[in-house]
């Protein structure tokens, strides 16, 4: 038996899916069966109860699960030992991160984890939310950033900060002579919102029902930017994080209003792969994270 055959059958019980654990290893659907079947052979017991939805392991599977976990997390460990003798951090770390916060919310840190290890290349992969939460569990990023975490399986998410909201118009809108808007106030102009899958507008749709407001927008967009730009154009006003909009608010391009209500806010999480470990250059702009969130709660 091979450390292989541990690792694909902990990616199996992670992601709850043989495709994403041959993602995760480079190899066929099949080729993974191969393995877990070798290991059902060799134990002679089922290890893996596979329904229409998911994949989850028997009580023999869940006992070979933490035991594996446990030699690989260690294996990973002593590896990592071994070529970080070097006392230089050095490496590529990818965060996967939605728009709104990478854009807008991230060179700081991107310049504080530079200004610490010169050599730690931290690379910004913008994608919606769906996406964060797939590159984390598939490798494809070390850290993930979204808005309104929830717990997936194969996912740990760590608090980072909460981003406060306010109603954002253009300087002609009958809104910007206001000192504050409330949200009733909203049903009755044109509204742009963010695209109906995004975890910002669904977490919006609860605070607006909640006043009795049903949010029907005059129109949606993906992104942030593109939403900056019709409210820009005079097409309608939005709901935005006020970090977004800095620059548009100190050019006089956009106004941004509190809510009469009180501050509204949103949280953002960050997204770890449960059991992963991180090395030295992931570990670091990790750390740089955890001191902005630090900093933010100051």
């Amino acid at each position: 038996m091979q450390l292989e055959s541990l690792k694909m059958f902990c990616d199996v019980v992670e992601t709850g899916s043989f495709s994403r654990a041959a993602q995760l290893n480079h190899v066929t659907q099949s080729a993974v069966s191969q393995q877990i079947r070798a290991l059902e052979t060799r134990y002679h017991q089922k290890l893996l109860s596979r329904s229409a939805r998911q994949v989850t392991p028997t009580p023999a599977g869940e006992r070979l699960f933490r035991g594996s976990k446990e030699i690989l997390t260690r294996f990973g460990e002593v590896e990592m030992e071994i070529r970080e003798q070097s006392a230089d951090v050095v490496g590529t770390v990818n965060v996967s991160t939605i728009y709104s916060v990478g854009l807008h919310e991230l060179q700081e840190l991107q310049k504080n984890v530079l200004r610490t290890h010169p050599k730690v290349n931290m690379r910004l992969l913008y994608r919606r939310a769906d996406q964060v939460y797939d590159d984390v569990i598939l490798g494809q990023a070390e850290i993930g950033v979204v808005a309104y975490p929830v717990a997936r399986a194969g996912v740990d998410v760590l608090a980072f900060r909460d981003d406060r909201l306010g109603v954002v118009v253009a300087p002609s809108h009958p809104f910007a002579s206001k000192a504050k808007v409330s949200i009733q106030a909203l049903a009755g102009t044109p509204f742009i919102a963010f695209d109906r899958e995004s975890p910002t507008r669904k977490a919006l749709e609860r605070v607006f029902r909640e006043k009795g407001v049903v949010l029907e927008p005059a129109m949606e967009m993906d992104n942030v930017e593109t939403i900056k730009r019709a409210v820009e154009l005079g097409l309608g006003a939005a709901v935005l994080p006020l970090a977004c909009v800095q620059h548009e608010v100190s050019n006089g391009t956009l106004l941004a209003k509190p809510f009469a209500e009180g501050t509204i806010s949103r949280p953002i999480g960050i997204l770890i792969r449960k059991g992963k470990y991180l090395d030295r250059a992931a570990q670091s702009v990790l750390d740089a994270f955890k001191a902005a969130a630090g900093e933010n709660e100051d």
